[in-house]
């Protein structure tokens, strides 16, 4: 399945980092996902969950206090508040 490059990061550190086949974000108006070869995008996000499914199908969940996302040229950067109450991330 094709891949592409995913960062979430806070004002702290970069919580996540790493190849993903998808990645489904909670939009101001609703959820979206993004996959491979997306096009260009920037997007509020609202408060919830960033639910990640990296190359090798393990899935992860990260929530957030939003943020905005950006999608350009095969990588994705989701810049959030914080992230909260989650033992799948990364420091």
């Amino acid at each position: 399945m094709a891949t592409f490059k995913l960062e979430i990061i806070t004002p702290e550190k970069k919580v996540y980092t790493g190849n993903v086949s998808s990645v489904k974000l909670p939009g101001i108006d609703g959820s979206f996902s993004v996959l491979s070869l997306h096009a260009p995008l920037i997007s509020t996000l609202d408060k919830g969950t960033v639910e990640v499914t990296e190359e090798n199908g393990t899935k992860k969940q990260f929530s957030t206090q939003g943020g905005v996302v950006e999608v350009l040229n095969n990588e994705v950067t989701v810049l959030v508040e914080k992230v909260f109450n989650n033992p799948n991330t990364e420091a």
